[in-house]
């Protein structure tokens, strides 16, 4: 690539995050003449490219289609043929990030919601009672992806007291450590310049359940209504998908944004450490306990359990962690042998130690 060619790659595709790394990272692709371009749109195998030529419709399935964790997703970075017909998508650069959740499928395979993302805008409607637990989830797999983690409480307008609202940043504060909590109403343009100066700092992806306001937070921040919109039912606060595809779009003001659809299941996929993050207290207290393996079930000196007993830690947020630890577990477990076995081993021990508990409780005697 001439300097000239490198000049106006670096112009055209700076708008969508393109930098020195990515332009390092292209540098093979360079002398088979392919384009260096990023994924704004991908359905039924095809995909809409940016590139310095413009926005190019390419075929994904040169990329192995049939590896759900490998096939070519919007934020990616692509090296594209300039012509052709079809046109393919040759390869995609080293993922920088990757927001990932178990699909639905029985033979639990991982699907990639989006790639290179700097941050993970979880939106929660406040037009439903909050349900910390789905926070924690999506939350979870957003510091497994490695993208930091941002919650914006939407539709503010519909709490009109400020003491409930400090109440509901509390709530979602305590159970997201680390993570910025906003409170946003596009009504009153409430908290819309604090999000437009995290959403101005890199890609962020918008996640969230139908009818959370997703379309209504990206057409704020493009300053435009560029995404559809509808209402959400007066019976459950609920809405439809209105946005059915992951489109990419760069803001006006800097930056990149992914729309999402509304995702009705957010499976964990290999989630361990984006886990342990959401639940870090739990994690320190941990460090304390009597015994390095502690369950945090019965064992003595378990310090978990006694920040719970002292009111600590919630119990809420200990059923949590229990809750989305076994799921994960499982999830792994299914494509981990070894792993499958050490849980077998698991199980059983706990269960020699129950029925033992059991017979100590009911006395040498209870058979006769």
């Amino acid at each position: 690539m001439t300097s000239s060619s490198a000049a106006s790659v670096s112009t055209a595709l700076a708008p969508y995050g393109w930098d020195d790394s990515w332009a390092e990272a292209f540098t093979p692709y360079e002398a088979d003449g392919l384009l260096p371009g990023r994924v704004v749109r991908v359905d039924r195998g095809q995909c809409d490219v940016v590139t310095a030529d413009g926005v190019l419709r390419a075929d994904t399935a040169f990329v192995t289609p049939h590896d759900p964790m490998r096939v070519v997703c919007t934020g990616d970075w692509v090296a594209v043929e300039p012509g052709g017909n079809p046109r393919y998508v040759r390869a995609y650069l080293p993922r920088r990030t990757a927001f990932v959740r178990s699909t639905s499928s029985k033979r639990s395979e991982g699907q990639i919601l989006a790639a290179n993302v700097d941050h993970a805008i979880v939106a929660v409607s406040l037009a439903l009672e909050l349900d910390l637990g789905r926070v924690e989830r999506f939350l979870a797999l957003a510091w497994e992806s490695g993208a930091q983690p941002v919650v914006v409480l939407t539709k503010a307008d519909l709490v009109p007291d400020a003491v409930t609202r400090a109440h509901l940043v509390q709530d979602v504060e305590t159970s997201a450590p680390g993570v910025p909590v906003v409170l946003v109403s596009s009504v009153e343009g409430v908290g819309l310049d604090v999000l437009a100066a995290i959403a101005g700092g890199g890609t962020s992806v918008l996640l969230g359940q139908s009818g959370a306001g997703k379309s209504t937070l990206a057409n704020a921040l493009l300053g435009a209504d560029v995404m559809a919109v509808q209402a959400t039912r007066d019976v459950d606060g609920k809405g439809r998908h209105t946005t059915t595809t992951r489109n990419l779009l760069a803001l006006p003001g800097g930056g990149v944004l992914i729309d999402t659809p509304g995702l009705r299941g957010v499976g964990l996929w290999d989630a361990e450490t984006g886990v342990g993050q959401v639940f870090s207290e739990i994690e320190d207290l941990a460090e304390r306990c009597r015994f390095h393996d502690c369950a945090h079930e019965a064992e003595p000196g378990c310090a978990v359990l006694a920040a719970v007993e002292t009111g600590e830690l919630p119990e809420r947020r200990l059923d949590s962690y229990r809750k989305l630890l076994r799921e994960n577990q499982r999830i792994v477990a299914k494509t981990d042998a070894r792993l499958r076995a050490e849980i077998r081993k698991d199980w059983k021990r706990k269960g020699a130690i129950g029925r033992a508990a059991m017979e100590a409780k009911r006395g040498p005697h209870w058979r006769s």
